[in-house]
C-alpha cells in the first residue's frame, strides 16, 4: 500500500515505462499470439492494460477517461501503445493534481470493500505487473524482442 503520493508517483513512473517497453515490442501481425488457442492474446492483454487504468483510477477517485472502447481490441499495435501512453500520462497528471498524502490513507469503495486509496493504487501496479509478465512470455513465443524490464533478459546477458 502506498502511504505517500510521492511513493506512488515514483513507482508509477517506473511501472509505466516498463509497460511501454513491452508494448514497443508489439507488432500488428503478432497481436493474436496466445499461449494456446482460447487464451489471452498479446493484443487483448495490451488493450486490457491500457483500459484498466480508467477502472483502477476511477476506483481510487481519479478522473481518467478510457482512450477507446474497452470491449473493442484494436488490430494495430501502435493504437494500443498510444492509448496506453495517453492514459498512463493522464493517470500520472491526475494523481499529481488530485492526491495528497492524507488522501492515500482515506478509504474508498474498491470492488465492494472499503480499502485505503493507496491500496487501490498498489493493486493497479500489481495488476499491470502481472499482465506485463504474461506479455513477455508471449513476446518470446512470438519471436519478438523481450525488453529487460525488471533486469536483463537472457539475450541481453549474452
Amino acid at each position: 500500500m502506498y502511504r505517500t503520493k510521492a511513493d506512488f508517483l515514483t513507482d508509477w513512473s517506473t511501472a509505466a515505462e516498463g509497460t511501454i517497453q513491452v508494448m514497443d515490442s508489439l507488432t500488428d501481425n503478432t497481436l493474436d499470439q496466445a499461449i494456446v488457442e482460447g487464451h489471452s492474446t498479446l493484443g487483448w492483454l495490451g488493450w486490457h492494460l491500457a483500459m484498466s487504468l480508467a477502472f483502477f483510477g476511477g476506483q481510487a477517485g481519479l478522473n481518467i477517461k478510457p482512450a477507446g472502447d474497452p470491449e473493442n481490441v484494436p488490430n494495430q499495435a501502435n493504437t494500443i501503445k498510444d492509448a496506453y501512453k495517453t492514459m498512463a500520462e493522464e493517470l500520472k497528471q491526475e494523481a499529481e493534481q488530485s492526491l495528497t498524502d492524507e488522501k492515500m490513507t482515506e478509504t474508498v469503495d474498491f470492488l465492494g470493500n472499503e480499502v485505503p486509496r493507496g491500496a487501490v493504487l498498489r493493486s493497479l501496479v500489481d495488476h499491470q505487473t502481472h499482465h506485463r509478465g504474461q506479455m513477455t512470455v508471449l513476446l518470446r513465443q512470438a519471436g519478438l524482442p523481450v525488453p529487460g524490464v525488471m533486469g536483463p533478459t537472457k539475450e541481453q546477458q549474452a
